[in-house]
């Protein structure tokens, strides 16, 4: 072969005059095959102090041959000068004077494995990529970590209700259930007066669905453009009554007796904007007793206010609605309701805007308002189903 070429334990030529350091790496032979040399790397029998050094080595270190200093493998080297013993890895030391310690000899982790020389232009290779590889990850991991930092969130589905707030507690009880069949919606709620909440529409407030509780507020948004009419529907009725609070001795059973001379102030919703107030006035004035009545009457701004007011005992009586008594049990007692024949019926409408964000979600909060499952919670709450030619 030329140049002295010589075949490695693994089959590929090694040329004597290569000056390639060499590698040993460890490599467990096929299934039952004994290490080459015949060695077995265990132990001698005596046990003796270099019982597991390698053979012909007494402190544990392998000496370079006197052909190996001039930095190359001298031609013809003997394998076993190449290879350790069986069950030894060796960190060669090419170029060392003769004599001088090539490596030490490592044992290995199982007698059997089989050292194997690889050249150092792989590992050359390995360093390049790896090189590569670190370059890369500096390079591309800021610029992932910015794009996601920079990214646009995906937007989060809010639908918007502006709902008169005598709806406040039925309304919420239903959101609640509709939230959990709609994983990943969020209902926004904005309570207040229908006419305060039609204010806000006019203005360009962002609101999917308007839960009113007087048909007037409806009809003036309707004319406007500013709802979308097919999804127009009626879905609860209420009842006016007149409350005192839970301590009070006065004795009221009907309208003229807020005449008396004993009673004190009266609460009544704003007629402008509380459509509990636009009852209220209306009743008075079909019996002839609203303008006898006004040095008396004060007015609130929703007809949750009228029953605080009741309620804290700052005024002797006031308008609200039956279902809005019933929620202050022990604080106000029910004095006489007014007769329905003598202010029109009190029916609640709701309707998806025309300017919606999320006009399906806020249809399907509606489906879910006129339905089995908000009429029984409406049912709970004391509202009354809607006659049903009023339901559209």
């Amino acid at each position: 072969m030329p140049r002295s070429a010589r075949r490695s334990p693994r089959g590929s030529p090694r040329l004597a005059d290569d000056p390639r350091p060499v590698r040993v790496v460890r490599r467990r032979p096929a299934g039952g095959e004994r290490a080459r040399g015949g060695q077995s790397g265990r132990p001698s029998p005596d046990g003796g102090p270099h019982a597991d050094r390698p053979p012909g080595d007494s402190d544990g270190l392998l000496r370079a041959r006197p052909e190996c200093a001039a930095g190359r493998l001298a031609s013809g080297p003997a394998v076993e000068d190449r290879h350790p013993p069986d069950g030894y890895a060796l960190g060669t030391n090419v170029g060392a004077a003769a004599g001088q310690t090539v490596g030490h000899a490592h044992r290995l982790r199982d007698p059997g494995d089989i050292p194997e020389v690889v050249p150092a232009k792989a590992r050359l290779l390995d360093r390049t990529v790896n090189s590569a590889r670190n370059t890369a990850a500096r390079v591309l991991l800021p610029a992932l970590l910015a794009a996601a930092v920079l990214a646009p969130p995906a937007r989060a589905q809010e639908v918007t209700i502006s709902a008169a707030i005598s709806t406040k507690d039925a309304v919420e009880e239903i959101g609640r259930g509709f939230m959990r069949s709609h994983p990943g919606v969020t209902l926004r709620y904005s309570f207040g007066s229908s006419g305060e909440l039609q204010q806000q529409i006019e203005a360009g407030a962002p609101v999917d669905l308007f839960i009113s509780a007087s048909q007037r507020q409806m009809d003036e948004l309707a004319r406007r453009g500013l709802i979308r009419r097919e999804t127009h529907r009626v879905f609860a009725r209420n009842v006016l009554t007149v409350v005192t609070p839970a301590d009070s001795r006065l004795e009221l059973r009907r309208p003229t007796d807020l005449l008396e001379a004993g009673l004190g102030r009266i609460v009544v919703g704003n007629p402008k904007t509380v459509p509990a107030g636009q009852y209220a006035a209306e009743s008075l004035r079909a019996l002839g007793l609203w303008d006898k009545l006004q040095p008396r009457i004060v007015f609130a701004e929703n007809v949750r206010q009228a029953l605080d007011y009741v309620s804290r005992g700052e005024v002797d009586a006031g308008f609200v609605y039956t279902t809005d008594a019933a929620t202050r049990p022990g604080r106000v007692r029910e004095a006489f309701r007014p007769a329905q024949d003598t202010y029109g019926p009190i029916l609640y409408p709701v309707a998806v805007l025309r300017d919606a964000g999320e006009p399906a979600l806020a249809e399907a909060f509606l489906d879910r308002l006129v339905g089995p499952e908000g009429q029984a919670v409406l049912k709970r709450f004391g509202f009354e189903p809607p006659p049903a030619a009023a339901r559209r």
